[in-house]
């Protein structure tokens, strides 16, 4: 994997105190103790990988640090050796390196296992074949001796230097398959063949046949090595194959975890047959429930969830064993059990799904789990889509789902419940007489105003017989107790200061006065005075007033006190529609005359009381508007016809749509996760017979290695993208040009950083040093160098992101000139981070975006003044600019209007959500677009962020 070539060792980057000089470290290395040459070694290292090369060091640790017997810092010392310059300026080892060659020698003979299994690991990153000759014949000899720990790492060292230099050791992969025949550890046996694999790959597999039939008892580090040789031979023999196969279903049975893994993945890789990928599907299920590990329940999902999309309909059957993975206390895994699960319910297993998900769900509420309420959310969700999906089991589900109403009156599932009950009594005509029933039976115990909010709505639109309008109108009535409402509770007050002033005279006349014969004097119970003012009088009045207020009263009368006026203009429509219908559907005009004027007195009473002092807070003038408009419509419906098609046909036309919009998305990405794994009529075949072969085939492991370390991965960027990427960091004029190529990564930054000498000079030492302002950190400077006249050199720069708030990349180019004392720099421009690289559109529940809208404090509020062509135009331009999408059916943002309200919502790759809501106008055809756009996050500079991108300022303002 050439991308692996140049890997060093990583060190711990320790703190220092302050950074010493030169002559510092060598009189540390010279007098210290071995102790303090450990700490200095450590600096040293720390100090070369931060980018100084530290060249004068070399003989110093020759000399101080080579001959000690310390483990501690001889493994120190084999870093250094690593990573330090071994080529003079003119290409050739450095004449130090014959000590070192020597000490390395001596190592490589050390009685010590340690020194020397150490010592092999080191030849494993050699390159230069000097240093590498003279140490040929201790590397051989490193197979046969009689320490495991050496032995195992002698394989790695020949393999390696038959790899870079197969004409030091041509015979190494003899030399392994001979050492092998006589091996009995098994660590020794798997680093053994692993090293024959990577260079040979007959001799690897006349080995393999050797031991075929021991591999089901081997150790598991071999069983997985030979696994992996496997993957890879199949690709080159695939007459091998049917062999291989009896093998992986053996190994399936292996008692260790990653083994089964192994084996299960391998399984699918060499066959697709239906036999073959549920065995595979059923251990992944079996490795889900059994590891305690949440990621790995959760990698082993994924692969069940790539198999099922690669297979469609083979795992079916496996459905309820996806389910018993619910049994896993992490809301996570259970969330991704459940997806797949839904995915693969059929006709055949729904209502033992359904059955399943029951008992599920009255465990939320006799248990106690973590994460509770949102796992029965979940489950809801879960549930809604089967029924809506599979209508045979609607009406058993729907029965389940409303016991959940009143038992959840303070949980936002409660309000998704409903949601849910919409879409069903307009899918499915049949169930709707008993849902109304049932929803009606729960008014007097509904004490959450968006769930009453719900019932109403589906009461008033589908309350369709008399006997549901006379059931659903008395109900309503018994909900909002005695009416009009102010009078009552104008009542209740003065009974309330009549039963105060009842008392006092008892007193009196027991002879305990409690008040003075004068005003301005009363006696308290203890026999002191105090004098009463107006303030205690207010106090007390208030006091009355909120004793009033917490008095007993019926659900929807105590809503309405308490300030939910979205609730009574829902009232107010419902009672409305349940008017009209009756008066469509009867011929008994004096009872809906009479239903009228009942309707009327309680919409008038809703609006005395809520502008009074007994309410929470005194009602909107918006919602005296819609119930004004709603008392009109009531008297004048008879001679307008057309308000009966308003209020009893346009709402349930316009959710129709609606449900018909999310029925239409539901299909549409089903088509689509289908069309990615289909196979079309016309597509080529491939015969990998008669395909070109190449003599090393890349296995799944080493390239989901290489993707993931961020090789080569096959489509790699086009030339206008990267030139597109490129900034100018220094002008032409100055002595040294500098330009960046910017390579985002999933965390981190990558600065290609090409850097040219305009001058006539070398200029001496010259490097780029960084700085970052935010949440930005550097992680790796670019090193000195020494450039010729006219002469240029590329070099990189590592930033790692943090989060999405705004951040600054700033600089300079520093070298030195003509003398040792001049110091020059060149000031870079300053590069700014693009959020946009890390915004990501996703998607959410209407509840969970407002949920998150309500718990979020951070908002920036962006004034819209556009001449944008259209509405639309400016949303679609609004999407591009920020990667947000929109959560506002298409159904709804459908027609030509002058307004237009849509939420959006993003997610980042740190996991940071980010909500916006847009409400823009249009005056007139040719006027501006104005409005504004409101963006909501959890942390400050997210919204901050959002608000300041140069995409958004250029399409929010009118050019």
């Amino acid at each position: 994997m050439s991308f692996l070539e140049n890997a060093y060792s990583l060190v711990k980057d320790s703190a220092t105190d302050g950074t010493p000089t030169l002559q510092e470290l060598k009189t540390a290395l010279e007098k210290g103790s071995d102790d303090d040459k450990i700490i200095t070694m450590r600096r040293i290292l720390v100090m070369m990988l931060n980018g100084d090369p530290l060249n004068g060091l070399l003989m110093h640790i020759i000399r101080f640090v080579m001959p000690s017997r310390s483990k501690a810092l001889k493994s120190l010392l084999y870093y250094y050796y690593e990573i330090c310059p071994k080529l003079d300026g003119q290409g050739k080892l450095k004449q130090e390196f014959i000590l070192v060659c020597n000490g390395i020698r001596n190592d490589l003979l050390s009685s010590n296992e340690y020194v020397r299994g150490k010592t092999l690991r080191f030849l494993c990153k050699l390159r230069e074949p000097e240093l590498l000759e003279p140490l040929l014949s201790s590397a051989r000899g490193s197979l046969e001796h009689r320490h495991a720990f050496v032995r195992k790492s002698g394989y790695f060292a020949i393999s390696s230097i038959y790899q870079h230099s197969p004409s030091l050791i041509p015979d190494a992969a003899d030399l392994i398959a001979a050492a092998l025949e006589g091996e009995s550890d098994p660590t020794c046996k798997r680093n053994g063949f692993a090293a024959l694999a990577s260079i040979n790959h007959d001799k690897a597999l006349a080995y393999l046949s050797t031991v075929f039939d021991a591999i089901p008892n081997a150790d598991e580090l071999l069983q997985l090595e030979f696994i992996r040789f496997i993957c890879k031979d199949s690709v080159q023999h695939p007459e091998h194959k049917p062999r291989y196969l009896r093998l992986i279903f053996d190994l399936l049975e292996a008692s260790a975890s990653t083994v089964v893994y192994e084996a299960a993945s391998s399984l699918t890789a060499l066959s697709n047959n239906a036999v073959a990928v549920k065995a595979a599907a059923t251990k992944f299920i079996e490795l889900a429930i059994k590891e305690t590990d949440n990621n790995v329940k959760l990698i082993v999902l994924d692969r069940v969830d790539q198999l099922r999309k690669n297979n469609q309909g083979v795992l079916d059957d496996l459905t309820m064993d996806i389910l018993r993975v619910l049994t896993s206390p992490d809301i996570d895994v259970r969330k991704k059990a459940l997806s797949i699960a839904l995915e693969m319910i059929s006709s055949k297993n729904v209502e033992e799904v359904v059955l399943l998900l029951k008992k599920e769900l009255s465990k939320t509420v006799d248990q106690e789990y973590e994460k509770k309420s949102e796992y029965r959310q979940v489950l809801i969700h879960s549930i809604h889509q089967i029924a809506i999906k599979f209508s045979e089991v609607a009406a058993s589900v729907v029965e389940l789902l409303m016991d959940f109403i009143v038992a959840d009156f303070n949980n936002t599932s409660a309000v998704d419940i409903i949601n849910f009950v919409k879409e069903v009594v307009e899918k499915f005509p049949k169930l709707r007489p008993a849902v109304i029933a049932r929803l009606v039976q729960t008014l007097d115990e509904v004490r959450a105003g968006k769930v009453y909010r719900g019932i109403l709505w589906i009461i008033g639109e589908y309350s369709l017989e008399q006997k549901d309008i006379r059931d659903a109108w008395k109900r309503i009535r018994s909900s909002l107790g005695e009416i009009p409402i102010l009078d009552s509770e104008q009542r209740l007050l003065d009974s309330v200061e009549g039963e105060e002033k009842e008392g006092e005279g008892k007193d009196q006349v027991n002879g305990h006065s409690r008040a003075a014969p004068t005003g301005s004097r009363r006696v308290l119970a203890d026999g002191t005075y105090a004098t009463e003012t107006a303030l205690t009088s207010q106090t007390t009045a208030a006091a009355k007033l909120e004793a009033v207020k917490a008095s007993s009263k019926p659900p929807l009368r105590q809503l309405i006190l308490d300030g939910d006026h979205y609730l009574s203009t829902v009232l107010a429509s419902t009672l409305t529609k349940l008017v009209m219908r009756h008066a469509e559907i009867s011929s008994d005009a004096a009872r809906t005359n009479a239903l009228r004027a009942e309707a009327m007195l309680i919409m008038i009473s809703i609006i005395r009381v809520g502008q009074s002092k007994f309410v929470k807070a005194p009602i909107d003038e918006d919602s005296v508007d819609r119930i004004m408009s709603c008392v009109r419509s009531l008297a004048e419906f008879n001679e307008h016809k057309e308000l009966e098609a308003v209020y009893l046909d346009d709402t349930r036309k316009a959710f129709r749509v609606m449900v018909q919009a999310e029925e239409k998305k539901r299909a549409d990405k089903e088509a689509y996760e289908k069309s990615k794994s289909a196979i079309q009529v016309d597509d080529m075949i491939s015969f990998r017979q008669l395909s070109k072969t190449t003599s090393t085939a890349m296995d799944s492991v080493e390239a989901d290695l290489e993707r993931a370390a961020g090789g080569d991965t096959g489509a790699s960027e086009d030339l206008s993208g990267k030139l597109s990427r490129v900034v100018q960091l220094t002008g032409f004029s100055d002595p040294v040009y500098v330009e960046a190529y910017v390579k985002p990564n999933q965390f981190d930054i990558v600065l290609d950083i090409l850097l040219v000498n305009q001058t006539t000079e070398t200029l001496q030492n010259l490097s780029v040093e960084f700085a970052t302002l935010g949440d930005l950190k550097v992680v790796e400077r670019p090193t000195a160098q020494n450039v010729a006249p006219h002469d240029f050199f590329n070099c990189q720069a590592t930033i790692k992101v943090g989060s999405t708030d705004t951040g600054v990349i700033f600089g300079n180019v520093v070298y030195e000139g003509a003398h040792s004392t001049d110091t020059n720099v060149v000031i870079l421009n300053d590069l700014g981070v693009d959020i946009m690289d890390y915004i990501q559109p996703a998607t959410c529940t209407e509840t969970q975006f407002r949920t998150m809208w309500t718990e979020f404090e951070w908002e920036n509020k962006v004034n819209i003044n556009s001449k944008a062509k259209s509405l639309r135009e400016f949303l679609d331009q609004l999407m591009a600019c920020t990667n947000m999408n929109c959560l506002t059916p298409e159904a709804s943002l459908k027609g030509d209007c002058q307004f237009l309200s849509a939420n959006l919502y993003a997610r980042s790759v740190f996991g940071e959500d980010a909500l916006a809501n847009l409400s823009i106008e249009k005056e007139g055809e040719k006027g501006p677009v104005t409005g504004f756009l409101r963006i909501r996050s959890r942390s400050q500079g997210l919204a901050l962020s959002l608000g300041a991108l140069k995409g958004l300022n250029k399409i929010t303002t009118a050019a």
